[in-house]
């Protein structure tokens, strides 16, 4: 299969993976309620409503900021389908469709509810992570994807092949 087909579906896959996993939380399982829901010693369901971007930096309580990071989502993921269209190889493509199907998984939460949905907590005695959801960690796992992909596997690639494998 051709790479941009892989980044497409792979986008398609995050997306509907996080949106079936957030209404199913919050709609089925009715999680607000039913908070925290413990699925190990280090792991439990909580909401946490992200008015921000990762971390929660960059908090927005008003409709402008709100839209403003829609925007810059729907943006950034334009711009990022762009260089899936011009990738040389699956893993890029396959990588860039994580952080597309991420970016647009919270924009369709900001969206919607005016914040982003994140449920899963991960912690270990006082040591707390942040609380994420299925878009982040496509995020996450697709910036990681990038980064072997231009640091190491770029280095492997023959001169003659222009930086594709």
């Amino acid at each position: 299969m051709r790479p941009l087909p892989v980044g497409l579906l792979v986008a398609l896959a995050t997306l509907v993976l996080d949106q079936a996993s957030k209404l199913g939380l919050l709609f089925l399982a009715d999680l607000p309620v039913r908070q925290p829901v413990v699925l190990a010693p280090f792991a439990q369901l909580v909401v946490v409503w992200n008015h921000g971007v990762s971390y929660g930096l960059f908090q927005q309580d008003g409709a402008l900021g709100r839209w403003a990071l829609v925007g810059i989502s729907l943006a950034a993921s334009v711009a990022l389908a762009a260089w899936m269209a011009r990738a040389g190889s699956r893993l890029l493509a396959a990588s860039l469709g994580l952080i597309v199907g991420g970016a647009l998984g919270n924009a369709v939460d900001r969206a919607a509810y005016g914040a982003v949905f994140d449920f899963v907590h991960l912690h270990a005695g006082a040591w707390s992570w942040y609380v994420f959801n299925v878009a982040d960690a496509g995020i996450v796992f697709g910036v990681a994807g990038l980064l072997y992909d231009g640091l190491v596997l770029e280095r492997r690639r023959p001169a003659d092949a222009g930086g594709r494998a």
